[in-house]
């Protein structure tokens, strides 16, 4: 305890000081928090079931001819067909049990109000297989799942239960609206539980069998077709099993049923294809996250930001260590006379360790400030889809790691000062007078060998900083082929939800068409079933007259079907033909309008496509019933940084059925009047519609790419904020050098040296870190950009404009630091220096 009474007193004596190694390390500290809570909370964090590290997910790689379906549970890779996951789960082999799931979109009425929500289909087996308890009632059963169609039960979250529901006992054995569908609540999933797909946030949770009558777009033939794919499918291994020995015995069971009950069903497919049909083999990894496409997505930009911060980290404590040392300096006479009292040096150790220490502590108190302010600014620029999915908080976990850095780093730092500060030669002190230490010149390679790693460090990081904004602005400069997104307003109903059949759903659709366009301002207004740059995408194979198919011939095209107008509103350019009109509606011919990029993939000769006849399905006996009569520009379908793939548009007004839209409006006035009267809108033409994804097309394309964003502003801030900690670095090793040396400069000067000589001697001790650091830190780029090239766009891991522009950037600053110390060391007066000692 006196011991930290006496370092509280000596951080005390030196508030500066104290304040400024806080302060570093709280930013350093703080970003690390913040980046790993959000790397845990993504890529750690185990789903709070039983025993979560038996859990393994499965995928079906290969050859799926047929139809396949994914969301953000995982890519298609991972999609089982109904059938194929009942055999499995009825073989099991090494598995205590298998269960499928899926999400799905869903509007949620009780007590006369209609919200937009998330549901989770899951097998009978799926709360069994995770071993969960419920918080109310009871949870989903495998008798829950027996029947196609009938089982009208579903299980609330603990979230919506509480927040929605108020946490009313009461509501076990009501009845509670899911897309139109009156189902029986039979319990509540327990706190904390979300379901097993991270983004995934599910409100109810419904048996898989009852898929097709809560999506009407689900056919119930689904449930049958070995071709349709569309199920996620997870299992837990029985106790002592391994996963090299669940691999084994699953797939044997898989090899069985693909050779001899799926290859027979294939049709128009080559040997080649049909035998790589055959050779398919399960793939098995580690569940105990759950299933996300947000895996894959996230790991390589969090384990890059999660480098930067610990650099960030780095340099500061670089710096704390270079502050410990020359205040050392001071408190030579201090640490000689209590050595001379009796003071052992490993006491003397661990008092300076205890400052140290607690001045880590003071900066990791306050790095939970910094840490809650960064996460609140990567929250501000997620999508809100994004933010409202992750905690984004600093629990227990994320104060543990901040705890145990701050404790690392205190010791880390303040070792070799404590080292160093230690062992004061009590004579020379006493005989020199000047405070100076016995090993002030070891001490001196120390503080330049910490600052030319500085500056290392921060070249490391200003060059893959540099490249990733660069990648930003030539996303930001892509031509997405639509005019001035910043005009026009979308927006997406579902009435398909509210359980309408297909008829209302056309009168709904038609009769926001026509409430929108009737707006002040509003000078255009359409409909499209895919939203453009949302990341969503459809797509069939397709027969185009003169296009020979075949087998293994890629006929795939990306379809979306749109209203009357569609390409005026958005600003695409029709090429050669026309757009739709109303009067491309049902019992009218049915005619399609192609983008460039279909008519390079079909060698339809640009312009000549017009007139030309195509049909969905990509068999060559498909009557080419659908006439093209318009060609666009190419314009981005899916996602803003992919090519643009072939696609065609029909009018949805001939579709059999259309449940759900997304709307565009193009605004003469500003966006934000638009934007406040658009809900308005909708409930004048359906009071019990929620309207989802209401922005403006240009905030649609920020939340593209937020990915490229986050990457770009964070590695940007964090290598901005190195560089100053490390020109901080500099400029103190140089200010210290030149008092040091002041007796030195001033006999260099009585013996004739110019001021202009002491400011280059100064200037080349500057250059000498600046170029030894400047080389090493531009490898370590180089290695980093390498590492990041797949997130990159339009540039490469190694720039040539990036490195120069951070070489000169650097000089800059280090020049900068460089200067007032150059400038005192020319001010010395010889006569005083030559009494400073």
């Amino acid at each position: 305890m006196s011991g930290l009474k006496l370092a509280v007193r000596a951080l005390a004596k030196s508030p500066f000081v104290t304040a400024v190694a806080v302060l570093s390390l709280a930013l350093g500290i703080g970003a690390n928090a913040a980046i790993f809570s959000m790397f845990d909370e993504m890529l750690l964090r185990a789903l709070p079931v039983q025993e979560p590290d038996r859990l393994v997910n499965l995928s079906a790689p290969g050859p799926k001819p047929g139809s396949q379906s994914c969301n953000q549970a995982g890519d298609c890779d991972a999609v089982f067909s109904y059938p194929m996951f009942r055999d499995l789960e009825e073989a099991r082999g090494a598995f205590s049990g298998l269960a499928a799931h899926r999400l799905f979109p869903v509007n949620l009425a009780r007590t006369g109000e209609t919200q937009s929500g998330e549901g989770l289909l899951v097998s009978g087996s799926y709360f069994p297989v995770l071993g969960v308890q419920p918080a109310l009632g009871r949870l989903l059963g495998p008798g829950d799942d027996e029947v196609i169609g009938g089982h009208f039960v579903t299980v609330l979250s603990h979230d919506y239960w509480q927040n929605r529901l108020g946490g009313d006992p009461a509501v076990l054995n009501q009845s509670i609206t899911v897309n139109g569908q009156s189902l029986t609540v039979v319990g509540v999933a327990p706190s904390g539980f979300g379901g097993t797909t991270l983004g995934g946030d599910p409100d109810v949770y419904v048996p898989l069998s009852m898929r097709g009558v809560l999506e009407s777009y689900f056919d119930d033939a689904g449930f049958d077709n070995r071709r349709s794919y569309w199920a996620y499918v997870f299992g837990r291994m029985a106790p002592g099993v391994t996963i090299e020995r669940a691999d084994s015995e699953i797939n044997t069971v898989y090899a069985s049923i693909v050779n001899e009950v799926e290859a027979p069903l294939q049709e128009g497919m080559s040997a080649e294809t049909l035998e790589r049909f055959r050779q398919k083999r399960l793939g098995l990894e580690p569940g105990y996250r759950g299933q996300s496409s947000i895996h894959a997505e996230v790991r390589t930009p969090l384990a890059i930001l999660f480098a930067v911060t610990g650099v960030v980290l780095l340099i500061a404590c670089a710096n704390i260590a270079n502050l410990l040392l020359a205040r050392g300096a001071g408190r030579s006479q201090e640490m000689a006379i209590r050595g001379s009292l009796g003071a052992g040096r490993g006491q003397l150790m661990r008092q300076l360790l205890t400052e140290s220490v607690l001045l880590a502590a003071l900066g990791g108190l306050a790095s939970l400030v910094v840490a809650r302010w960064t996460l609140r600014f990567i929250a501000s620029i997620l999508p809100p889809e994004a933010s409202s999915n992750l905690s984004l908080a600093l629990d227990p976990r994320v104060l543990l790691f901040a705890a145990v850095l701050s404790i690392g780093t205190g010791v880390l730092f303040g070792l070799y000062p404590a080292i160093t500060n230690s062992r004061p030669d009590l004579q020379s002190i006493l005989k020199a007078g000047s405070g100076q230490p016995s090993g002030a010149r070891g001490a001196a390679r120390f503080r330049r060998t910490l600052v030319t790693a500085q500056i290392a460090l921060s070249t490391a990081l200003l060059v893959p900083a540099g490249l990733f904004v660069r990648s930003l602005s030539n996303v930001s400069r892509i031509d997405l082929g639509v005019a001035d997104a910043g005009e026009v307003v979308t927006f997406q109903v579902a009435p398909t939800l509210n359980g309408y059949d297909d008829a209302r759903n056309m009168q709904i659709l038609r009769g926001i068409e026509e409430e929108l366009a009737a707006l002040p301002g509003v000078t255009g207004v359409s409909a499209g079933m895919v939203a453009i740059m949302a990341g969503s995408s459809w797509g069939t194979d397709v027969s185009v007259e003169g296009f020979e198919s075949g087998p293994d011939i890629d006929s795939n095209a990306r379809l979306n079907r749109v209203g009357p107008g569609y390409f005026s509103t958005l600003g695409i350019a029709l090429v050669a033909g026309r757009e739709f009109d109303v009067a491309d509606a049902d019992g009218a011919p049915l005619v399609a309008v192609v983008n460039e990029a279909f008519t390079r993939k079909f060698n339809l000769d640009g312009a000549q496509a017009v007139g030309k006849y195509m049909a969905t399905g990509g068999s060559g006996e498909t009557e080419l019933d659908v006439q093209i009569v318009g060609v666009i520009q190419d314009a981005k379908y899916a996602d803003v940084k992919d090519e643009t793939p072939p696609v065609f548009y029909t009018p949805y007004r001939q579709a059999e059925s259309m449940g759900f839209m997304t709307f565009y409006a193009r605004t003469a006035v500003e966006p934000s009047t638009l934007l406040s009267q658009i809900p308005g809108v909708v409930a004048r033409v359906d009071g019990n519609l929620p309207v989802e994804e209401l922005k403006t097309l240009e905030a649609q394309v920020r939340d593209n790419v937020f990915l490229d964003r986050i990457i770009s502003t964070l590695s940007a801030a964090f290598a901005a904020l190195a560089t100053t900690l490390a020109a901080v670095g500099l400029y103190g090793v140089l200010a210290y050098t030149v008092a040091q040396r002041t007796r030195e400069i001033g006999l260099r000067m009585a013996l004739g040296a110019g001021r202009a000589r002491v400011r280059k001697m100064i200037v080349a001790q500057m250059t000498r870190m600046l170029l030894v650091g400047g080389v090493v830190g531009i490898a370590l780029a180089v290695a980093l950009g390498r590492a990041a090239q797949s997130l990159l766009f339009g540039v490469g891991g190694f720039d040539p404009v990036v490195l120069v522009g951070v070489a000169v950037l650097l000089s800059a600053i280090a020049l900068g630091a460089a200067f007032i110390p150059a400038q005192r060391a020319s001010r010395v007066d010889p006569m005083d220096a030559l009494r400073y000692e």
